[in-house]
């Protein structure tokens, strides 16, 4: 599930979605993950199922404006998943997301059922989808050689001088893209590890709100480093969508408070009963 869930997300690139569209779409993770939670006996309060409607219309706002700046008509009626349009580029992220749903939920019953061994978790969903890779060997070779291709890195005196030499020479020898392939492996393990602990104590949505704050710092990256153009629909779209996610994580923080606040009245009660007798 984990391996199906990551290949649908990246293969939705292979359709006419943007970097900042899809990242806005997946954020549509906590309405479904919401969902999930219901159907699995959890509740939730007004203000939280507010937030994530919120969300939810942030999102196709965002999808809207995308689809209408490209000309595109948001029908799906003539729908060709052979080719690359933007309708079954929704379709492999929806598709991602309810998936993506039902793992995070999941996941929370397996640590409440056996406890929060967030490490295992890591491990075992990455090494067990490593075979799932093997029938993708001969792609995954020919996109690396397209990386070895590249010029060699080029850094600045300043910072390969206090490295050992061969180090700095390793290093003027890699080509550019596999050194930036290098680099984002790492980011997705720091990310990746995150999550992780970040789910082994929070509530499932809770995490997919939390990582729309994430995904706020990649989408502005989006716009900066790659020129992408975005319309005022756009905008508001993704507004609503991140200020829905800090709503959520405001009202989640007050319940907290006040079921710890419930709780100790309790005890505190149960302490005085004990006295009594």
């Amino acid at each position: 599930m984990f391996f199906a869930v990551n290949m649908l997300n990246n293969w939705a690139f292979a359709f006419d979605i943007s970097v900042p569209v899809h990242i806005i779409l997946r954020s549509f993770g906590s309405v479904s993950t919401m969902a999930a939670g219901w159907l699995k006996g959890k509740r939730y309060s007004r203000l939280q199922v507010f937030s994530v409607a919120l969300l939810t219309v942030g999102v196709v706002v965002a999808a809207w404006a995308d689809a209408k700046g490209k000309g595109k008509s948001m029908s799906t009626s003539k729908l060709d998943l052979t080719s690359p349009s933007f309708e079954a580029g929704l379709l492999v992220l929806l598709l991602a997301q309810l998936l993506s749903a039902y793992m995070g939920v999941y996941v929370q019953e397996i640590y409440e059922a056996h406890g929060k061994h967030w490490h295992e978790n890591l491990f075992y969903s990455h090494f067990l989808s490593l075979p799932l890779f093997l029938p993708l060997s001969s792609t995954l070779q020919r996109q690396y050689h397209r990386l070895t291709l590249s010029p060699p890195l080029q850094l600045p005196s300043s910072l390969t001088a206090p490295l050992p030499s061969a180090l700095a020479t390793t290093l003027a020898k890699t080509p550019t893209s596999v050194a930036m392939l290098m680099l984002n492996a790492v980011t997705q393990l720091l990310c990746i590890s995150g999550v992780n602990l970040l789910s082994a104590n929070t509530s499932a949505v809770t995490v997919t709100i939390v990582l729309n704050v994430r995904k706020l710092v990649s989408f502005m990256f989006s716009i900066w480093l790659f020129g992408n153009k975005l319309s005022g629909q756009m905008l508001f779209g993704a507004a609503l969508v991140f200020g829905a996610g800090a709503l959520y994580g405001w009202e989640t923080s007050v319940g907290i408070k006040r079921r710890e606040g419930g709780r100790k009245s309790v005890e505190s009660a149960n302490g005085r009963a004990r006295k009594e007798l």
